[in-house]
């Protein structure tokens, strides 16, 4: 019996650290910049994971040609969307980064459709995405036209999504296969997503404001816990419990997102909002075929 729930620690340590996540940034905003805050949480995710690795006795990618497809990922699943959830969260509330974060099932899906073409959608699949972008609307509160949270600030965090939508399959069909440990993808991804941020923190500089204490600490937790650790707990979770349990971390992120705006930030969450989040979260179960109103006639 152990051993079959050995992964829930690790699997709800996970949810909490990266629903916490947009609390982090939104703390690191106070003193960093966007592209900042992008930068030292691949840098201090690179250290932690660098550490691991040495300590595990594993090594690096060791050719040209793999250092670019994890480049590519890198860029897609770090450190664009690092710069684009912090600017987000210029205009927008901690909260609605989170619930936002949501859509990125819908957003991989749409990809897939798009560009790979690997896969045929499904009826349920559809009817998932449409609920999505009503879901979207409501959250984003654009029907109302009121609230603290800007559109600009949507637009970039649905960006962050649609990176995070290209990058996995992209991963899938170029990065996973490569004969490499999980812990060495993992350093290399994070280690190569600090080094692309690097002359952008150079040229735009990472402080907009004095540092604070509480600066500090977000930046510290997003990038060691959010960016290290949290891949550690990850790849342990597919490897103890199967990729199809460790994805469902998504659907607590939200919720913890909102909680921690909420009781920390004082941030506010209209009704319509809280049900645009809901339906988000109902679509993106729907298009990951996890909730089926209509079963496929070839299953």
């Amino acid at each position: 019996m152990k051993r079959e729930i050995g992964w829930l620690p690790s699997f709800v340590a996970l949810g909490l650290v990266w629903g916490a996540s947009f609390l982090f940034i939104e703390l690191s905003l106070q003193s960093f910049t966007p592209i900042g805050i992008a930068f030292l949480r691949g840098l201090l995710g690179s250290i932690s994971l660098l550490v691991l690795l040495v300590a595990v006795k594993k090594r690096l990618p060791n050719k040209i040609s793999h250092w670019l497809h994890i480049s590519v990922v890198a860029l897609l699943l770090n450190s664009a969307p690092g710069f684009l959830f912090a600017f987000g969260q210029l205009y927008v509330s901690s909260v609605m980064a989170g619930i936002l974060n949501s859509t990125t099932p819908i957003m991989t899906l749409l990809v897939i459709l798009a560009i790979f073409r690997s896969q045929k959608v499904t009826l349920n699949q559809s009817i998932g995405i449409a609920l999505g972008f009503i879901g979207v609307t409501l959250v984003s509160g654009v029907l109302l036209g009121v609230g603290e949270n800007q559109p600009i600030g949507v637009l970039f965090l649905l960006s962050a999504t649609l990176c995070y939508g290209i990058s996995f399959p992209y991963a899938k069909k170029f990065v996973l296969d490569l004969p490499y440990d999980n812990y060495s993808l993992a350093a290399a991804q994070v280690t190569a997503s600090a080094v692309l941020l690097f002359p952008f923190a150079i040229l735009f500089g990472i402080q907009q404001a004095p540092i604070t204490g509480s600066s500090i600490f977000g930046i510290v937790m997003l990038g060691f816990l959010g960016t290290g650790i949290a891949y550690i707990w990850n790849y342990r979770n597919i490897k103890l419990a199967g990729s199809a349990v460790a994805s469902t971390v998504t659907y607590i992120t939200p919720l913890v997102a909102v909680v921690l705006g909420f009781l920390i930030l004082g941030e506010s969450l209209r009704v319509d909002q809280l049900l645009g989040g809901i339906v988000v979260l109902v679509s993106s179960a729907m298009v990951q075929e996890r909730l089926q109103l209509f079963r496929s006639k070839d299953k």
